[in-house]
């Protein structure tokens, strides 16, 4: 066993071949997709040309300082603002790729449907939209804004920066059926890989993507059925801690509660998720059958034993992989550079 977790460890420091939590000036290939001739940067993003990570240098200059600010104005007012972005963009990614669908808002959407209910955020990206309009009018795409606003909301945590690609378009469609794709917190280890492996992420993406929820809360709702009654036995799931267990039962009585993802270290950017797991304090089933299932339990152990920047190297890794799932450019004649990120703009309303 030993043997194998060292093995994990080895994995992890070679898939991590640089400080992505680095300044920007410290990244490969810094003059973006297609930059430099004998740069890195195809390994990292495997997209056409029409993606780059200087796209809005000359028509938007100030594109992610105007993203940067607004996400700051408004996480200061609201901190739970923070990990609802970076919910919002797993959901939007999950569905139809990372195309700004689960924005758009009208009967029928993704936003409608009622696994979307408890998404937040929509109002901070359409005010960041309104100002890149008066900026930059028809320039910035909805999706490159949230995708922006998730990296800017992780680094504001305490997390890691990852580098962004952009000159994504926005879809023009969305439907609410599309929603089930998205993983549940009842799913096993091999439901989610293989939802996982559909978008072209791993194993490893699976286990570190996971532990988003170092920070965030969940509705109680999501997770009374391990604590009442857990397969009509009267009793809690098995898998939790007794003590958190009762915890999470005083905790829970109404299903609009809310309780903290990671009850150790809610507000801190940090691989404590991992340690609580080997506890047994995993909040949603999910997170606990990363424990329980033989290929992903030695990855949650090395990220338990090893130094949180492990764990926030790693993160930023496959976040960038993640926010590139699906994306529309403009070699894509089905997309489009929405006015307003709630309204398609080929759409009569």
């Amino acid at each position: 066993m030993k043997l194998a977790v060292v093995s994990v460890v080895v994995l992890l420091v070679v898939l991590v071949a640089w400080p992505v939590s680095a300044s920007r000036k410290d990244l490969p290939g810094s003059g973006g997709y297609g930059g430099d001739d004998d740069d890195d940067t195809k390994s990292w993003f495997p997209l056409d040309n029409l993606l780059s990570l200087n796209y809005y240098d000359r028509i938007c200059p100030d594109f992610e300082k105007i993203v940067d600010r607004k996400v700051r104005e408004w996480t200061k007012s609201d901190s739970s603002l923070g990990p609802a972005l970076l919910r919002l963009i797993f959901h939007d990614c999950g569905v139809t790729g990372c195309d700004a669908s689960v924005l758009l808002d009208y009967e029928g959407t993704e936003r409608r449907s009622p696994a979307s209910k408890s998404l937040r955020g929509f109002e901070l990206i359409d005010d960041i939209k309104s100002e890149m309009e008066k900026s930059c009018p028809g320039l910035v795409s909805c999706a490159d804004i949230l995708t922006s606003a998730s990296r800017a909301a992780t680094v504001q945590l305490g997390g890691p920066y990852w580098p962004n690609v952009y000159g994504r378009r926005d879809s023009k469609n969305s439907y609410a059926r599309d929603v089930e794709k998205v993983p549940s917190g009842r799913r096993d280890v091999t439901a989610l890989l293989e939802t996982f492996q559909s978008y072209g992420l791993n194993i490893l993406d699976l286990v570190v993507l996971s532990g988003a929820h170092t920070i965030g809360k969940a509705y109680c709702g999501t997770i009374q059925s391990r604590l009442y009654n857990y397969n009509a036995t009267n009793g809690s799931d098995p898998s939790i801690d007794p003590k958190y267990a009762d915890y999470l039962r005083r905790r829970c009585r109404w299903a609009s509660e809310t309780v903290e993802l990671d009850a150790v270290t809610p507000a801190v950017f940090d691989n404590q998720y991992y340690i609580n797991l080997q506890k047994h304090m995993g909040v949603l089933s999910t997170d606990q059958e990363l424990v329980k299932d033989p290929r992903t339990a030695p990855l949650v152990k090395a990220f338990a034993e090893q130094p949180p920047q492990m764990f926030r190297q790693q993160f930023a890794v496959s976040m960038a992989k993640l926010v590139n799932v699906g994306v529309l450019t403009g070699e894509d004649r089905i997309g489009e550079i929405r006015k307003v990120c709630s309204k398609s703009n080929s759409r009569r309303y």
